[in-house]
């Protein structure tokens, strides 16, 4: 149905970005073709710019902020983009000059502005910014690929040249959450300049990545439309894990095989060639595991063998997750992980197991790709399904925030205008919208799909920094409703975390790095939902079978090192 993907044989240009929704392979894809393209003895660069990068994973080496060569390859350098170590490093940057300068309490004044996630995406983007426009940089590279975070991300990082020019423009007093508006200006420059190589098509070629499902598809479908509309307009699609053919006719092989043709159909290539990469059964980690992926021919992929007889054990299903919920009585549900292992399913399907037992329950989303509403298929009086529209937010947080400050001075009025501009007070916006929510008592559950990893801790994070931004920016005492959010969340008895991953390596890899992280910050997950299994499918398709069989260690690894509760969720079409 569509021809293989060899970078060998496409027309590349020197810089690559390998995009699309969260899950899809696009790390796998872009390290596989970065292996490929080195191979052929070019000198290439491949950069992380996801604040869950799992680079390390695939590569099976450290990977850090400076470009490292990979030891099974020769010729390949590879580096992640750490945006929070990237804004340590640009906040004291903008800090240290003042420091024993100024008095103390306006040094203060600077870190608290400096506090936002919008000065974790500006100090991440001067990184990336450097990598497209440092003639040192790029000289020594034939190609620079950069797989990129989750589609949201993705669409908000390649629009920040024109975002942020767009605010200095408008912007004329001294200081932003930002930092000193002089320094910023003199980044305009390169800012252009990177916009210039994005939108060049012999410079820059856009790779969406998709899986043959049609959420992701259709994710595919508009981000492609967006970023045409910002002037990427080389673009290439790849299907990835695509299955070819059958050899049995097992009704679940039979279902996974007619839903990936049915996703296909959704496909809006206009100009973008579309391209596939077979459905394998092993991981997709280390160099020669990539090399065999690229390397394999149209047949039928290598099955392992499935004649073993490893045991998993017992493990609970969804339905004792909602049992154990209720029976502990715990009203705020948060589904968490990384993008694209179906927290959005797992919340839809635990909001109408809720709804159907009686309980009045709230679904809602804080995922800038909100796919909920699709994922509920009954209609039930117990069941409120809303989701948090960034726009909406913005218009109605700006609206509130100028009716309180009727009484300014017009210059005053004409300074808060211009914070209002701030990339931040999106983040502000939904932020105070998510508590709101959260604080609600006139349903008996919340469920929330939550949005994928790194802009969920951004999100969770900001409950300890962004109620002094609102405070400054409203002249009024922090909401109760924000107060009062990280304390919910981090009482076992009113709120339950559920991790949701897949069973395979960099799902489990990622969602216990994300454990990690949200114990750090006093939240403790009480369930691991691994999602869409196989092995609970229980095919008898040989390739799915063996992929089945590979899930077993994953499994294992999840029951024995991250999970006080592990639920195992079948593969459903």
């Amino acid at each position: 149905m569509f021809e293989r993907f060899d970078p060998i044989s496409a027309s590349l240009t020197p810089f690559l970005f390998f995009t699309g929704k969260g899950g899809v392979g696009k790390t796998s894809t872009a390290c596989a073709t970065a292996i490929s393209l080195a191979d052929q003895g070019k000198k290439i660069l491949l950069v992380s710019t996801d604040p869950a990068s799992n680079l390390q994973d695939v590569l099976e080496i450290e990977v850090g902020r400076e470009p490292t060569d990979v030891p099974a390859v020769n010729g390949l350098d590879a580096c992640n983009i750490d945006p929070e170590e990237a804004a340590r490093i640009y906040r004291e940057s903008v800090i240290a000059p003042y420091r024993g300068v100024l008095p103390d309490d306006a040094v203060s004044s600077m870190e608290e502005q400096l506090s936002g996630a919008c000065t974790v995406e500006i100090a991440a983007f001067d990184e990336f910014t450097s990598l497209l426009v440092d003639p040192v940089i790029t000289s020594n590279y034939d190609h620079i690929l950069f797989d990129t975070a989750p589609t949201g991300h993705t669409l908000r990082l390649l629009q920040l040249p024109t975002a942020w020019s767009s605010f200095l423009d408008a912007s004329t007093h001294g200081a932003t959450c930002l930092g000193p508006l002089s320094g910023l200006q003199e980044k305009k420059a390169a800012y252009s300049k990177s916009m210039d190589s994005l939108a060049d098509p012999n410079q820059t070629q856009l790779i969406l990545v998709t899986r043959p499902d049609l959420s992701a598809i259709n994710e595919a479908n508009r981000a492609a439309k967006e970023l045409m509309e910002i002037g990427m307009t080389n673009q290439h699609l790849i299907v990835n894990g695509w299955l070819d053919d059958l050899q049995t006719n097992d009704s679940v092989a039979l279902a996974f095989y007619e839903r990936q043709r049915k996703a296909a159909g959704a496909i809006n290539s206009t100009d973008a060639a579309v391209y596939k990469l077979p459905f394998v059964a092993h991981s997709l980690t280390g160099a020669d595991s990539l090399r065999d992926w690229f390397s394999l021919n149209k047949s039928q992929p290598p099955v392992e063998d499935t004649n073993k007889k490893e045991t998993i054990g017992d493990l609970n299903t969804l339905d004792d997750y909602v049992e154990s919920i209720i029976n502990n009585h715990q009203r705020v549900l948060m589904m968490m992980g990384k993008g694209g292992v179906g927290k959005t399913s797992m919340a839809a399907a635990v909001a109408s197991k809720l709804a159907q037992r009686g309980y009045s329950v709230h679904l809602t989303t804080t995922d800038p790709a909100d796919h909920i509403t699709g994922m509920v298929h009954e209609d039930s009086p117990y069941l409120h399904i809303s989701s948090i529209d960034p726009k909406k937010e913005i218009a109605r947080y700006t609206e509130q925030v100028l009716a309180e400050a009727a009484s300014l001075s017009q210059s005053e009025r004409d300074y808060l205008e211009e914070d209002l501009r701030s990339p931040c007070t999106e983040e502000i916006a939904v932020f105070q919208a998510f508590a709101s929510i959260v604080s609600q008592t006139r349903h008996d559950f919340i469920v929330i799909d939550t949005a994928p990893t790194g802009h969920t801790l951004l999100l969770l994070d900001a409950a300890q920094s962004y109620h002094k931004e609102v405070e400054r920016m409203t002249a009024q005492e922090t909401p109760d409703s924000i107060k009062q959010l990280l304390p919910t969340l981090r009482d076992p008895l009113k709120t339950s975390i559920a991790i949701v991953t897949l069973a395979e390596a960099t799902p489990v890899l990622e969602a216990s790095r994300l454990q990690t992280d949200l114990i750090r910050a006093g939240i403790s997950p009480s369930w691991w939902l691994i999602n869409q299994s196989l092995l609970a499918a229980q095919s008898k398709e040989p390739i799915l079978m063996s992929r089945a069989e590979a899930e077993k260690n994953w499994i294992h690894k999840v029951k024995k090192e991250f999970a006080k509760n592990t639920a195992l969720i079948p593969w459903q079409n």
